[in-house]
């Protein structure tokens, strides 16, 4: 059975907002406003995209 996955779009920038914050994007997978990323749905990954959220654009795929 397939794991159920994330669609994690960035749409906002993380100029201005801690470096932790920027790290976490990239180890999402993101790093550019419009870039989207599946990831596999996990409390790992629920914890970093609640890091981000105010940058992050989330959807179940």
């Amino acid at each position: 059975m397939a794991d159920k996955t994330l669609r994690v779009k960035q749409v906002k920038s993380a100029i201005g907002c801690p470096s932790d914050q920027g790290k976490t994007l990239k180890a999402l997978g993101l790093g550019k406003i419009g870039r989207t990323v599946e990831q596999v749905d996990n409390p790992c990954v629920r914890g970093m995209i609640f890091k981000v959220k105010h940058l992050v654009e989330v959807e179940e795929a």
